[in-house]
């Protein structure tokens, strides 16, 4: 048996639980199935508590000189401004009180670039795994190499491959819950929309009952996120003359704009059945996805890694008996299902009722406490210490 961790998938969420067990001095492997690192963007905004937890990997600062920082976010409807909301309120809670905003694919290979000066880290491409089985002592793997299976066998295993996750498949771990029947088309472009918005910060998102949509600005390029009706489509949603039809719909002022890039998919809420078996972990969209509005599903995976590998940190040493590892099922699936589940499906309806939406917000902006509050939980802050009560 091997005597390392092994991670399944350099995604953002696998390679910052390597980053965290290497801290302290755990040996890791990473076996990744892509023959490099993806190049997708996806996700592109990283919370004040994940900057904390970046900084202290010392991974922050070259993420920070390529992204943008977002001290301001704020709530549009068609009319204009509702709210807007300064992270500078919340700054006695976290040392980071902004969004950044960077591509994910960006700090994978910032981790990467860190992680492979460490002799205590092996990464391994073009390496899927195709199957575990799993004992109370350990897991063996199934690796296909060019169509040839390769097993191996650790002492623990952490799954981080994403939300179609082999290791739990194979497992036979339930992914329970829904599929939208919207879907998002995300289109990228070089357009400066302060030029047509007036008072628009970098994040924003604009509320309508029928085509709501989200404005995000990361270096160079704003991405625009419409909901596209169950009606419409995947045709239709991806061709050249309906874009340009939703970005004038922003502004007529916005006629042939340039999209440099179009993504339509699918959007689910589903939660892991459970986010451990035996030695084998779950973490981020093997263990939880849900729809993007409110940027939860990347940085909750990181909490995931942060949480299971300060733990199995302490477990390794024999600082605490192998049970504390129950405690991050406990305390992750918990919050994810009473927590980040509810509130992005929250984050949805509010766009598709503005006048309800706009009322309510109203409220908060007027009492500092609520503001305060509100704030707190946008932030993921809030998340994080409920957590702790669970398990």
């Amino acid at each position: 048996m091997h005597d390392r961790v092994l991670i399944v998938g350099a995604g953002p969420v696998g390679l910052v639980a390597a980053a965290n067990l290497l801290r302290h001095g755990i040996p890791v492997t990473v076996l990744e199935a892509g023959a490099a690192l993806s190049t997708e963007s996806r996700a592109s905004t990283f919370h004040p508590p994940t900057l904390d937890m970046l900084a202290e990997l010392s991974v922050l600062q070259p993420l920070l000189d390529q992204g943008l920082i977002a001290p301001k976010f704020q709530y549009r409807s068609r009319a204009g401004v509702m709210a807007t909301f300064d992270f500078g309120l919340i700054a006695d809670a976290t040392r980071h009180p902004y969004r950044v905003q960077c591509e994910q694919s960006k700090l994978t290979r910032i981790v990467l670039e860190r992680l492979s000066i460490n002799r205590n880290f092996e990464i391994e491409f073009s390496s899927p795994v195709r199957g575990v089985t799993t004992s109370s002592g350990g897991a063996e793997i199934a690796i296909d190499r060019h169509g040839k299976t390769e097993k191996r066998s650790y002492p623990w295993v952490i799954g981080a491959d994403g939300a179609r996750s082999n290791v739990r498949n194979s497992l036979g771990i339930p992914f329970e819950g829904f599929t939208w029947p919207e879907r998002y088309l995300v289109a990228s472009t070089p357009f400066d929309f302060t030029k047509v918005i007036p008072d628009l910060v970098s994040v924003s998102y604009v509320a309508d009952p029928l085509r709501w949509f989200f404005l995000l600005q990361i270096p160079g390029l704003w991405r625009v996120m419409f909901r596209i009706a169950a009606e419409e489509s995947d045709e239709l949603a991806l061709s050249d003359d309906f874009t340009q039809r939703l970005m004038s719909g922003i502004s007529p002022e916005m006629n042939s704009v340039e999209v440099t890039h179009t993504t339509l998919y699918r959007v689910h809420q589903r939660v892991a059945g459970t986010y451990r078996k035996d030695r084998v972990f779950l973490v981020g969209d093997a263990a939880h996805v849900n729809n993007p509005l409110g940027g939860m599903g990347m940085n909750g995976g990181i909490h995931d890694a942060r949480n299971l590998t300060e733990r199995l940190a302490d477990v390794c040493y024999g600082r605490k008996p192998e049970k504390e590892l129950d405690r991050y099922d406990a305390q992750r699936r918990s919050i994810t299902k009473e927590h980040v589940e509810k509130q992005s499906i929250q984050n949805k309806k509010n766009l598709e009722n503005p006048n309800e939406f706009g009322a309510r917000l109203r409220d908060i902006v007027a009492d500092p406490q609520r503001t305060y509050d509100y704030l707190i939980g946008v932030s993921m802050i809030g998340s994080l210490r409920r957590a702790e009560q669970f398990g």
